[in-house]
């Protein structure tokens, strides 16, 4: 491997919490200070070594200045440590690793901390017309959370009705989605039954008048009732086909890496996990997000020198079923390859998390079964994809 290649050393999850649930009572911050914390004990590298944290937050009203910096001081890094926020919606986490890859490439770091955060329990209402006064009548709360992160900025509308374009689209019914979800589902709990997300997940200690409680599994696939999925309502459109469990659940959650080149980590002498060999981004309309991933994927494919086949296993967000679905279709993928331990239909979908979220389960998945090539990509509300290629070394 040539020295300039970019690798991953160490990595780290928190479980998925859901809306109010497990982990409402940590902050986006203190959910990437464990992921942070778990990354670094499990890559080896000290606290003092780290040049930057990049991580991905999307709804950062309430929590203060800077909050990737607030993630990096309490997982114990120095104040004279780099930070950086990004907001690209369901990309953060994932468009943090790729500006790590790029920093280290361009010599402006040599080690760099990337991931994601968020509490989308905790994200407040709003009352934009307090500023100027509430002069006569009512004043309206905004939600943060539906605001900024699950509504489209340029028609207003959930992204759920863009699900529901792109079911129409390739005509896929209510049934295939449920078929997606409930098996999702499934896999989520095997992983969770059988050992699968270990190696990948830190616990968060929960602090609460009774005591400290320890969270340690995902919160939400224990909760689902797989009874129940086909007869759900429709979630946004009267005739609809998209349901609250064929889409992602409002989850709470964090994910971080440690990245650096192959020649920094021999020259430390740490063992590379995986190595980040390419990356991909594509844009389009916002209201197809759903199938940006399709062409992101390509790409990433392209540039990695690979074919469908080559890859053994791909992580495809669940923001809704029809997003795996798509791919699927477009690729002709098999979905024995794609989302083995289950995905945000069945764990959930903190926002600026996810993007690294299933970076990490990618790898993890890939070590467990003594496969290689992986390939995770992921929707981005306002009509953007992105793709990363990974490579066990």
């Amino acid at each position: 491997m040539a020295e300039d290649a970019i690798v991953i050393v160490g990595m780290a999850r928190t479980p998925m919490g859901g809306l109010l649930g497990d982990l409402s009572g940590v902050s986006s911050p203190e959910l990437g200070a464990t992921a942070i914390k778990g990354a670094l004990a499990s890559s080896g590298v000290a606290e003092d070594a780290i040049d930057e944290t990049i991580m991905g937050c999307c709804l950062p009203a309430g929590l203060s200045q800077a909050p990737a910096r607030q993630a990096m001081r309490h997982a114990g890094l120095p104040d004279d440590t780099h930070a950086v926020t990004i907001n690209k919606m369901c990309g953060s986490g994932m468009q943090a690793m790729i500006q790590a890859h790029d920093s280290i490439k361009a010599g402006t770091n040599k080690i760099v901390v990337a991931g994601g955060m968020e509490s989308m329990s905790r994200a407040p209402h709003l009352l934009p017309t307090a500023r100027t006064g509430i002069k006569y009548g009512d004043g309206t709360l905004k939600d943060h959370m539906a605001l900024d992160g699950l509504t489209d900025a340029y028609k207003g509308e959930p992204m759920g009705n863009f699900a529901e374009m792109c079911a129409e689209h390739y005509q896929f019914t209510r049934e295939t989605q449920d078929a997606y979800a409930i098996e999702s589902l499934k896999r989520a709990q095997r992983a969770i039954e059988d050992g699968s997300f270990e190696g990948e997940v830190v616990p968060v200690t929960v602090k609460g008048r009774g005591g400290d409680v320890v969270v340690a599994v995902d919160e939400q696939p224990g909760k689902a009732r797989l009874d129940k999925i086909p007869n759900l309502k429709p979630a946004f459109k009267k005739d609809g086909t998209v349901t609250a469990a064929n889409a992602s659940s409002i989850s709470d959650g964090a994910a971080a890496l440690v990245i650096m080149s192959a020649g920094e980590a021999a020259s430390k002498g740490l063992k590379p996990l995986a190595r980040l060999v390419a990356h991909a981004s594509h844009s389009q309309a916002p209201e197809w997000f759903t199938t940006a991933p399709v062409k992101a994927i390509k790409d990433v494919m392209a540039k990695a020198g690979w074919t469908k086949d080559d890859v053994d296993l791909y992580e495809i967000n669940e923001a809704f079923a029809v997003v795996p679905l798509a791919v699927m279709h477009e690729l002709g993928l098999d979905h024995a390859k794609v989302n083995v331990n289950g995905g945000a239909c069945a764990l959930g979908h903190p926002i600026g998390a996810s993007g690294a979220r299933i970076c990490v389960t990618l790898i993890n998945a890939l070590q467990k079964r003594g496969l290689k090539k992986g390939i995770a990509g992921i929707c981005i509300g306002g009509g953007e994809g992105t793709a990363v290629a990974i490579e066990l070394v």
